[in-house]
């Protein structure tokens, strides 16, 4: 699969989340994407997938492919087996072979008693594995993964991470993203990151990479959790030393540079108990240009069905 000069803005006049994006996706390969927050790494990852077209450019070559994406449609009109079972016919698999398929996966992430549940009554974190499980059922040769680990429980992501391994060692492409930066660490083939709308290698993304982040717009997250589960504000033990502040329902606001929020997110949703994320917003620099919208993308949810 390759990428010739693709770009991505929303509008005529939006502004470009993506441009000048050059890249080869080898077959059999581990790839991670990273980049802080509303840097465009959904959008690429959307691209990748086929859910999204680029605005300029050209994607040649596409494989069949499968996508789990950052927010899973939970008003679906289906029970996690019918929802497997329509996405396995979509990808070509006779009903049967779907219906079996999606149930093995479901008994690999523990949430087999929830197989005839309605999406609508499931839980996150088991809405979560219906997202995982209708991208692996197909056995896709690309697979594309955007935060599939969030929500999940630890015995889950251990599946998933197996479950990775399994897809490039039969032959398969993965391209991720998630916050934590030990996901699958050492394991990656290729690494690249999403800065000022471009994507540089590893190699590229250095220090100055991350000093020019350090001086970015700052990166609101406003959460939910039991306060005494995390270091003091402004202590090296939380990422960014963030400001921290009382939002609105019993919410915190933490207000941290941009290259530390996806540490600072990790921080937050690995504390004991775990906090839950309300929303994550990009605050713009004084003076500063428009910026884009932090979640990439105009679309209110977005949906593995085409």
């Amino acid at each position: 699969m390759r990428l010739d000069g693709v770009g991505r803005r929303y509008g005529v006049r939006g502004p470009w989340v993506l441009r000048d994006v050059d890249l080869d996706v080898p077959a059999r390969a581990l790839v991670r994407v990273e980049g802080t927050n509303g840097s465009g790494k959904s959008t690429l990852l959307r691209l990748l997938a086929g859910i999204d077209r680029p605005s300029t450019g050209r994607i040649t070559g596409r494989p069949r492919t499968a996508y789990v994406p950052e927010r899973f449609p939970v008003s679906l009109p289906f029970t996690a087996v019918g929802y497997l079972t329509h996405l396995g016919r979509i990808h070509g698999l006779p009903g049967p072979e779907a219906t079996r398929r999606g149930t093995e996966w479901l008994e690999r992430f523990g949430a087999a008693g929830h197989a005839r549940t309605r999406l609508a009554e499931l839980s996150k974190g088991t809405s979560q594995k219906v997202a995982v499980a209708q991208a692996l059922l197909a056995e896709p040769d690309l697979l594309v993964l955007d935060e599939a680990w969030t929500g999940l429980d630890g015995g889950a992501r251990e599946v998933l991470d197996r479950a990775v391994a399994e897809r490039v060692a039969d032959g398969g492409t993965v391209v991720f993203v998630d916050h934590d930066p030990q996901r699958l660490a050492g394991a990656a083939d290729a690494r690249y990151r999403v800065a000022d709308g471009r994507l540089l290698t590893h190699e590229e993304s250095g220090p100055a990479a991350a000093a020019t982040a350090a001086a970015g717009p700052q990166v609101l997250i406003e959460a939910e959790g039991a306060a005494g589960s995390l270091p003091d504000a402004g202590t090296p033990q939380l990422p960014g030393g963030p400001e921290i502040a009382p939002g609105p329902d019993g919410t915190t606001r933490l207000t941290v540079p941009a290259a530390h929020s996806d540490a600072l997110l990790r921080a937050l949703l690995t504390a004991r108990p775990p906090w839950h994320i309300r929303s994550v917003t990009a605050v713009p620099l004084p003076h500063a240009a428009a910026l884009p919208a932090t979640d990439d993308s105009p679309a209110p949810h977005e949906a593995p069905l085409p």
